[in-house]
């Protein structure tokens, strides 16, 4: 069997289904062009690494679809060395492309396993400046918070509070919201003032349900871990 040429893959998949779409931040598609999707994915799925379509992970979660990943990068407005928070580390894929911009991302992942798996992926690309926290998203990461942008990877019935109040003034949050737990409104909120936020929408989504205190409740039988 002939080796995959996923650099090339990876070229033709921003070129047609990033750029092509209308994402034309030199900073994402750069980003986009140099983070091997491939390596955070299981073996079995790694072939279809470069299509545009989300995949399955674990625990019932999904990498999500490359131009979605993009689009919410976009939507940011990075300009480079930036302190940025991640909700939803997922496969940590997101996380490596936002470190290609940001000067550190902080991602909390309610899911032990893939918490753990993300860290160790990450760590092995050398992506030093993620930082992965095992809690509950919907609250943030209060640490190190003010930050100059938030991302939410999972669709929220509203926008956390927590997650306003750790938004430096002028810092942009881009997240899916719906009343619907898999159809959502892709949002981006900026923080104004102390207390004042505008709200713009961008696109119709579909994500996993954001799960936790200020979030969804879990699905019966579903993971309750933070």
């Amino acid at each position: 069997m002939n080796k995959i040429d996923f650099a090339k893959l990876r070229d033709e998949m921003v070129d047609r289904h990033i750029a092509g779409r209308g994402v034309h931040s030199p900073l994402v598609l750069d980003a986009m062009r140099i983070v091997p999707r491939e390596v955070f994915l299981p073996e079995n799925l790694r072939e279809f690494a470069y299509e545009d379509a989300p995949l399955p992970i674990a625990e019932g979660q999904t990498i999500s679809q490359p131009y979605i990943v993009a689009l919410m990068t976009d939507a940011l407005a990075l300009e480079g060395g930036e302190r940025v928070l991640e909700i939803g580390t997922g496969s940590g894929y997101a996380a490596a492309v936002l470190s290609r911009i940001a000067r550190d991302v902080y991602t909390v992942e309610r899911i032990g396993q893939l918490a753990e798996k993300a860290a160790a992926a990450l760590a092995d690309l050398g992506y030093a400046n993620v930082h992965v926290l095992h809690a509950d998203g919907t609250r943030g990461w209060t640490d190190h918070a003010p930050y100059d942008a938030i991302v939410v990877a999972a669709g929220g019935p509203e926008v956390p509070e927590s997650l306003k109040a750790q938004l430096k003034i002028g810092g942009r949050l881009v997240i899916p919201v719906g009343v619907d737990r898999r159809v959502q409104e892709l949002v981006r909120v900026t923080r104004v003032s102390g207390t004042q936020y505008k709200r713009e929408d961008i696109a119709d989504v579909r994500f996993v349900p954001l799960v936790g205190e200020e979030g969804w409740a879990p699905e019966a039988g579903g993971s309750v871990s933070p």
